[in-house]
């Protein structure tokens, strides 16, 4: 369904009275809660904890209804690196291992503030090692797990692929990265068109995304150059994983995740980009009868090589 005036008044409206995510951080994890609670899974789940040396990294899988074994997506999710968890996002991986037929393993990083860049991206690579480094026991090759992420969990995909392949400890073969953040600037002066056209009235600001990033950052702004916190920012995008990236038409970071995959082309990786229509950021939470995300997960399905799925 587009977008008509009484839609878009509406959002204009609500974009307008959002708290102020560098001091009331904790209110915007509460509120984000109270949208997205806790939902028992139609489905087997079961809850892991990933031991490191000095904490643990919950993880909760979701299986699908068909006999295993399953291939994996690896789910990192969305909230700006400082909201969200698995509970919140059980509802999204339930319908995700549903319509795909693959098992997910939803990830709980560590959020900033508490825990700045790059506390977040070494857990999430951490998962990943774990999982690919174990794939045998899920009965599958490393072949068949494929990384995804929404919003900030994009940017979380994005980077532990290039983290990958300069470490050199496991190499993703796809990558699925949903409304992804891939820049370092989403002020006024942003290079990409969509920060300014998509940045005020459409629930999700420019203005919480700098907010976001700053909590994200911490105390080290030298790191905002960093290509692991902005992953367009990289010199080099070679050997990167197959790639799906979908990006909404009514978001503000549509333009540089679709710019972050023109560069993974010009870097010599598969690609392939779609731009789902009137859409808004964050769409992937919604049921799955609204027509984008129907769409995207037809699209998501046949990138990974599945038939369409009801």
């Amino acid at each position: 369904m587009a977008i008509n005036k009484a839609m878009r008044a509406a959002l204009r409206a609500l974009s307008r009275h959002d708290v102020d995510v560098r001091t009331q951080y904790e209110q915007k994890r509460r509120m984000v809660n109270a949208i997205h609670p806790p939902l028992a899974s139609p489905f087997r789940i079961w809850d892991h904890l990933i031991t490191l040396e000095d904490h643990t990294i919950p993880v909760r899988l979701f299986t699908p209804p068909e006999p295993g074994p399953h291939p994996v997506l690896l789910f990192f999710h969305g909230g700006g690196w400082v909201t969200g968890n698995i509970e919140s996002y059980t509802a999204v991986c339930s319908r995700m291992a549903r319509l795909t037929g693959h098992l997910v393993i939803s990830v709980d990083y560590r959020l900033a503030p508490e825990h700045p860049f790059p506390a977040g991206l070494e857990d999430c690579y951490a998962a990943a090692r774990e999982v690919f480094c174990n794939c045998e026991s899920l009965g599958i090759c490393h072949r068949q797990i494929t990384l995804i992420g929404d919003s900030a969990g994009g940017n979380l995909t994005a980077a532990v692929s290039l983290l990958a392949r300069d470490r050199g400890e496991f190499l993703p073969a796809r990558q699925i990265l949903i409304y992804p953040a891939t820049w370092n600037d989403h002020s006024p002066e942003s290079p990409f068109p969509s920060v300014r056209e998509n940045g005020e009235d459409y629930l999700l600001t420019s203005r919480q995304i700098c907010s976001y990033m700053d909590l994200y950052l911490g105390d080290h702004p030298e790191n905002r150059s960093s290509p692991y916190f902005a992953p367009l920012l990289a010199q080099r995008l070679d050997h990167q994983p197959d790639t799906l990236i979908i990006t909404a038409e009514y978001c503000p970071l549509r333009d540089e995740g679709e710019a972050y995959g023109r560069r993974l082309i010009e870097g010599g990786n598969t690609v392939e980009i779609r731009r789902i229509a009137n859409a808004l950021h964050g769409y992937m939470s919604l049921p799955a009868s609204f027509v984008p995300v129907r769409r995207t997960y037809e699209i998501i399905n046949r990138f990974l090589g599945k038939e369409e799925q009801s």
